[in-house]
């Protein structure tokens, strides 16, 4: 079923420091996901404090964060976030290769998705991710 027009967009914020990584991000997802949910937004990120303030605020749907991002990975970021953040938004990781899954699970990310971004695995993805928070 069509989402109904005025559906305010859904917020991700895309945390790398390399602005190419998530340029692939805004292009794999594209400007809405899946015809059952709402468009996306995104805000782009390149440092962590940014990151912790901005999710501290409130108002962010989903996070992607890079976990090969220097100085600070996204799984450690992530970690932190779901450690410290009260009321903290889904968080998706990029990891540097499938095994590092493990990893994700660690930084209690809700999921994973490995390097190189596959734009058919991120979508489907984030997608689940976005049904289950606006459910």
């Amino acid at each position: 079923m069509p989402t109904p027009p005025g559906t305010e967009p859904l917020k991700l914020l895309v945390y790398s420091d390399n602005a190419r990584t998530r340029e692939k991000v805004r292009s794999a997802l594209g400007k809405r996901v899946h015809p059952d949910l709402p468009e996306l937004s995104y805000l782009d990120v390149a440092t962590a404090p940014v990151v912790v303030s901005t999710i501290d605020q409130g108002g962010i749907d989903l996070a992607i964060l890079d976990g090969e991002a220097t100085p600070t990975g996204g799984l450690g970021l992530a970690k932190q976030l779901k450690d410290e953040v009260a009321n903290c938004p889904p968080i998706l990781v990029l990891t540097g290769r499938a095994d590092d899954a493990w990893l994700a699970k660690w930084s209690q990310a809700e999921a994973a998705v490995p390097h190189p971004i596959d734009p058919i695995q991120l979508g489907e993805a984030v997608a689940a991710l976005l049904r289950a928070s606006v459910a």
